[in-house]
């Protein structure tokens, strides 16, 4: 079982597809990550040796903010807007689409579940 950051890669995959299994590391981290070890990126996660496992951790150690580390600097920069009260951190305090999104049909990511506002039947031409 190859565990890099704190998280378990899955057995199955390709080294390409299970270092995105990671938070932080997406296709073009993830070549550049087996380009720098050098392994082969069809290569399954369980056929990595404990070398080729070390040398990817001290890769990602290195080279990348992952996990736990970037959560945190991602949730300390959105606090951030919040204080200083900026639009974009009004926004997330309010729940709204933070990146100029139209939000008066869509938007339900963000908005949650619907309300029903009663009353609001459309009036006869």
């Amino acid at each position: 079982m190859a565990r890099i950051a704190g998280v378990d890669l899955p057995r199955d995959k390709a080294v390409y597809y299970g270092l995105q299994s990671i938070f932080g590391i997406g296709p073009k981290g993830a070549s550049h990550i087996i380009e720098k070890s050098g392994l082969d990126p069809r290569k399954r996660i369980r056929e990595l040796s404990e070398d080729d496992i070390a040398r990817l951790r001290n890769i990602i150690d290195s080279d990348f903010q992952v996990e736990g580390d970037l959560r945190r600097e991602i949730y300390s920069n959105i606090r951030r807007l919040m204080e200083i009260g900026c639009y974009r951190g009004l926004r997330h305090r309010r729940g709204l689409p933070v990146r100029g999104q139209n939000t008066r049909h869509n938007a339900r990511t963000r908005k949650g579940k619907a309300k029903t506002v009663a009353g609001k039947k459309k009036a006869k031409k």
